[in-house]
């Protein structure tokens, strides 16, 4: 099977792998209830999910959650931090790192991963940990950027656990319901479908995506997917925090080969909305062209979600444009290669 057809299947199965990783068997010390701020610690794909989460569910989980991706750790980690080790792999050397520098401050760590044959998964169990395992089946690609709804409700189910969090299963349930339904309608079959006529419209340009705060998360992640995926330069830009800054930076691009992907959303605060409005006025007015795309999910979760699905969706069409391999990076591989 080709790679295109691998990837293909992933990010067909992305409702089954929130499914799946919502279901997965977590059994969390009574401990660890006692903790006054969450970090997870992952790199590039295996932190996507949680920046999601920290976006969409900030006003909503009742300890911050941070993102540390390196490795070292931050100096605020105690033995009250819940300290999530995420590496779709197990064997991530910066998330390795950070691990044993958070067991000698004793957090109160927990494993998720995917590999329950890895190194971080062997020292969860010689050490004691929690270890959260999430199922790989229905990522054919096994690659942590097309499994990210398996992470995301894995961390999800943690953050339950942990009574940081209240429980969202009706919501998912109907979230997964929708992202069946919206999946049928983006498959390549669907000539013409949504997904498909985006990435035409920003094929050949620069991509600049905008979005309101609650989708920031949303907005790293496809910046990352585009890069990976498509093989295509994109950098982001979140509301309000841009028109302080970027506004007058759009009046002299070199080369205004710039397209902006917007993603509009109603459940943005009045103020936002009214703000990317503006915003697309005066990118116009540069002369810089804009593509907007409305999200319809009635919370903020379900939005984010199709957001990560349809953005899925794009970097798979716009591979095709490009004529690259969805799933081959070689430039990371070789800078890997070259620290050793």
């Amino acid at each position: 099977m080709s790679n295109s057809s691998l990837v293909l299947d992933s990010i067909n199965l992305l409702p089954k792998q929130l499914a799946q990783g919502v279901g997965v068997k977590i059994d969390i010390p009574k401990a660890y209830k006692n903790i006054d701020k969450i970090v997870v610690s992952g790199m590039g794909g295996s932190n996507l999910g949680a920046r999601i989460l920290q976006s969409v569910l900030e006003h909503e989980i009742t300890v911050p959650l941070i993102i540390n991706a390196g490795y070292e750790i931050p100096g605020y980690v105690d033995r009250n931090t819940l300290f999530v080790v995420s590496s779709y792999s197990g064997s991530t050397e910066e998330t390795v790192s950070a691990y044993k520098e958070a067991k000698k401050v004793k957090a109160k760590i927990i494993v998720l991963t995917a590999n329950g044959k890895s190194v971080l998964a062997s020292l969860a169990n010689k050490d004691k940990y929690p270890l959260v395992i999430f199922p790989t089946d229905s990522n054919p690609s096994d690659q942590p950027r097309y499994g990210l709804p398996s992470a995301i409700g894995a961390l999800l189910a943690i953050l339950q656990k942990t009574n940081t969090f209240k429980s969202k299963s009706k919501e998912l349930q109907s979230i997964i319901k929708h992202l069946e339904d919206w999946n049928n309608k983006l498959l390549p079959s669907k000539s013409n479908n949504s997904a498909s006529k985006l990435a035409h419209r920003i094929f050949a340009s620069n991509i600049l995506l905008i979005t309101g705060e609650f989708l920031q998360g949303n907005a790293h992640t496809l910046r990352n997917q585009l890069n990976e995926n498509s093989k295509n330069f994109a950098c982001y830009l979140t509301l309000p925090e841009l028109n302080h800054y970027a506004l007058e930076g759009m009046d002299k691009p070199q080369e205004k080969n710039i397209i902006c992907l917007c993603f509009e959303s109603t459940l943005d605060s009045p103020a936002v909305q009214k703000r990317m409005a503006l915003t697309n006025k005066v990118l116009g007015k540069n002369k810089i062209k804009v593509v907007t795309h409305k999200l319809r999910g009635k919370t903020k979760l379900e939005q984010a979600m199709e957001m990560l699905q349809v953005g899925a969706w794009i970097t798979y069409y716009l591979a095709e444009l490009n004529n690259v391999d969805p799933i081959a990076i070689p430039w990371v591989d070789w800078f890997k290669k070259e620290l050793k």
